[in-house]
């Protein structure tokens, strides 16, 4: 008899009342932190997912608001759920890569799942990816995705590719996102090679997928979407990063690039490369002087890719090289032109 296990409240992710066993194929791992007026609806879509044997973990990150009893009245309209449900509670607010590192030490799947608990999925997601999974032994699989703005949404297609160091490389050169979301990741993959997040550093901190794929010996592409990324701010083209982000930033480009280093040795000097100046790129998006001498500071010994990588547009490539010219009067005219345009299009 499959049975599973419940468990109401855990703090600190360190204990949880382990009632029954179960073989659960997917931990679904869901960081709770001021999102009450999302976590409704992601909730209901997880719990209808089309596959039974998931494992669902909420880490409460010391979550300010009422997101916690809006969750509480979704599962409460899912008993069937209730003994795959853990919900554990940091008791200060530790960040998103802590939560889920808790939600992984807590995790019993044979496969993981990351999902944001401001976005939403289709029903079908969980068994579509793992029946893929399963069925091809691939240690990750991927998917297409929505970009779901107040009004529209956009299909966002991903790349495919036939080994994972191919999706390795095209993520360092960002023709392929390396968000953790959109892709079914085999646990073993995290035990066996003692892969984490970095507690403390959460801008970029899913730059640490790249390590799984550095990993994995199998992937698949699936061409569909399944995941509703939601995009609250609809009228800014980039994210203003504060000198905290930046430090933290720079902190996960440095750490896979010195990882992935440690695994291919210089072979990837390239893509590495790729990785640094599109860390550094957003720099171009923001317009002023103070962000234009970073984007300079950061990284110079990138600069003589920026013509090498092919996965980024023309318009990239373009922009970096007036940067490297040192015109940044030209970035800033671009720039001007692709804000008004892209307030009218996404609006």
């Amino acid at each position: 008899m499959n049975l599973g296990r419940i468990g109401p409240c855990a703090k600190d992710g360190l204990h949880y009342k382990e009632v029954y066993k179960m073989k659960y194929k997917v931990s679904v791992i869901i960081p709770i932190y001021g999102v009450e007026k999302f976590i409704g609806r992601c909730a209901e879509t997880l719990m209808q997912q089309t596959l039974k044997e998931v494992e669902y973990i909420f880490v409460n990150d010391a979550t300010p608001d009422h997101s916690m009893e809006v969750l509480q009245e979704v599962l409460a309209r899912y008993p069937e759920r209730q003994d795959s449900v853990v919900i554990t509670v940091h008791e200060t607010n530790k960040g998103l890569p802590a939560a889920r590192n808790t939600g992984l030490q807590m995790a019993q799947g044979e496969y993981i799942f990351h999902c944001d608990s401001d976005d939403f999925v289709e029903p079908d997601m969980l068994e579509t990816l793992y029946t893929e999974a399963v069925s091809h032994q691939a240690d990750i699989v991927w998917c297409d995705w929505f970009l779901s703005f107040e009004k529209n949404e956009r299909y966002m297609k991903q790349p495919s590719f036939d080994t994972a160091q191919e999706a390795l490389k095209a993520m360092l050169g960002g023709g392929m996102k390396y968000n953790v979301w959109n892709k079914l990741v085999k646990r073993n993959l995290y035990t066996d090679y003692q892969v984490s997040f970095p507690s403390g550093y959460g801008m970029g901190e899913d730059m640490t997928m790249m390590l799984l794929f550095a990993h994995a010996d199998k992937v698949l592409y699936v061409p569909k979407a399944f995941y509703h990324y939601v995009k609250l701010n609809t009228g800014a083209m980039s994210n203003v990063y504060s000198d905290k982000h930046k430090v933290e930033l720079k902190h996960n480009v440095s750490r896979i690039s010195a990882l992935l280093t440690q695994i291919y040795g210089n072979t990837l000097e390239k893509e590495i490369a790729f990785l640094k100046l599109e860390a550094k790129f957003p720099f171009l998006l923001m317009g002023d002087s103070r962000s234009y001498r970073l984007w300079k500071e950061w990284y110079p010994e990138a600069n003589r890719f920026i013509l090498q990588n092919r996965n980024i547009s023309g318009r990239s490539r373009w922009l970096q090289w007036c940067a490297w010219k040192n015109q940044f009067w030209l970035v800033w005219i671009y720039n001007r032109l692709f804000h008004i345009a892209y307030k009218i299009l996404y609006r």
